[in-house]
């Protein structure tokens, strides 16, 4: 009868948990419009008939990548996990989910001071630095010579994910999840961990999508605190 009241209550704790992490997950996108973004897109400064390349359609958020720029989440974040599905629908080509945004237009006068995710076909779980900088394994050989690494135009931003087979083929969604806890960032593609980078520069910023060489279709964009993870993470 004992062991019988333990197992009920304890199969009673771990549904109370699962609902509970369940309730702390939230979409950072609610489909019908873009609340709680705002769009920082250059071309749209002084051409008022420039037309946002970010909407909602068929109840998904959309990057049409033309003009270029970024939607930003009005509010800044730390120590989470970031849940992104997301697919090309049409052609492969360019986007990126930008973490620890600050500063914004401090590249190219349009990318904001971040540690980009890459999102480009082919190359999903790369990182990009802008402005901020990472430490990953084998840097040398994933960044090139230690002498041209940097984090400002001119220098070597790029740093190669560990596993290019984790993209799912054209037109079919891919899971992207992001995992910012302190300084450190590691990122999944359909279930790989592809990249995990430590002593970030920043550990906290905003969030941005891209507007940047191709259509992207995101259906979902859900955002979970970390204290509301188990200990085993992903």
């Amino acid at each position: 009868m004992k062991t019988s009241i333990i197992t009920t209550f304890l199969a009673g704790a771990m549904l109370c948990c699962a609902v509970t992490l369940k309730a702390q997950t939230r979409s950072l996108f609610n489909f019908k419009d873009l609340s709680g973004w705002h769009i920082d897109v250059p071309a749209m400064d002084t051409d008022k008939s420039v037309k946002s390349p970010f909407i909602v359609r068929n109840g998904v958020f959309v990057s049409l990548a033309s003009p270029q720029g970024h939607i930003i989440t009005d509010a800044s974040y730390q120590n989470y996990r970031l849940n992104v599905e997301y697919r090309f629908p049409a052609k492969p080509g360019n986007c990126g989910v930008l973490v620890f945004a600050s500063t914004p237009r401090v590249l190219y006068q349009m990318f904001p001071k971040s540690i980009e995710v890459q999102m480009q076909h082919k190359d999903a779980g790369d990182f990009w630095c802008i402005g901020e900088d990472i430490t990953v394994p084998d840097m040398e050989k994933r960044r090139g010579p230690k002498s041209e690494w940097g984090a400002v135009d001119g220098k070597k931003r790029r740093i190669k994910n560990l596993t290019d087979g984790s993209e799912k083929p054209l037109g079919e969604w891919n899971t992207l999840i992001i995992e910012c806890v302190g300084n450190a960032i590691k990122v999944w593609v359909n279930g790989d961990l592809v990249n995990y980078g430590t002593n970030c520069t920043a550990s906290k910023g905003n969030i941005a999508i891209q507007a940047e060489g191709s259509e992207v279709e995101f259906r979902k964009v859900d955002f979970t605190p970390i204290t509301a993870l188990t200990k085993n993470g992903h």
